[in-house]
């Protein structure tokens, strides 16, 4: 049985570079399924079919119209990153206006081990709104690796985007989804 990993990246730094992602997640032996924020999905525009070759599967970045298949096969678990500031903001607040806050924000409440782990400067993450919006999705059972577990936010400027730290992510969603 295959496991389906779906990979939800946001335009944050390391996601210039989520075809490392993509292959970290495929060498622990996951089929990947990339889905991408809107504006992720455009810095990807000229290069999208190395993502679909990468991966196999059609990358997402839209919700499909409803006459639409679902393109992708069902998930075992979900890893959001990077996951930018926006994104924990709206899913902390429960605003699903893009499928890449859409599916986790439901899969989470139906049983699907949800993970994320951030990319954000220390200034962003100094907002009263990051601290609510961390609580409210452990409030429902997502595990966020954010701190010395995760990725600790860096001075404004600083970040490293190329160092990403796919490994802590991989490891949290094989622990969290019993693997």
């Amino acid at each position: 049985m295959t496991r389906v990993l779906y990979l939800i990246a946001c335009a944050a730094g390391p996601t210039q570079y989520i075809d490392e992602g993509v292959r970290a997640a495929q060498a622990d032996g996951w089929d990947v399924c990339l889905i991408l924020t809107p504006s992720a999905a455009l810095w990807w525009e000229p290069r999208m079919e190395e993502l679909v070759d990468l991966t196999g599967h059609p990358v997402r970045s839209r919700y499909k119209l409803p006459w639409e298949q679902d393109a992708l096969p069902k998930a075992a678990a979900i890893l959001v990153a990077p996951m930018s500031c926006t994104t924990l903001n709206k899913w902390g607040a429960g605003i699903s206006d893009t499928v890449a806050i859409g599916i986790p924000s439901e899969a989470v409440n139906m049983g699907v081990p949800v993970v994320a782990m951030p990319y954000f400067n220390q200034a962003q993450g100094a907002q009263p709104a990051v601290t609510r919006s961390v609580a409210m999705l452990r409030q429902q059972g997502v595990v966020v690796l954010d701190g010395p577990d995760g990725y600790e936010s860096h001075p404004p400027k600083q970040g490293n985007p190329k160092a990403y730290p796919w490994e802590k992510a991989l490891s949290a969603v094989r622990h969290r989804a019993g693997m």
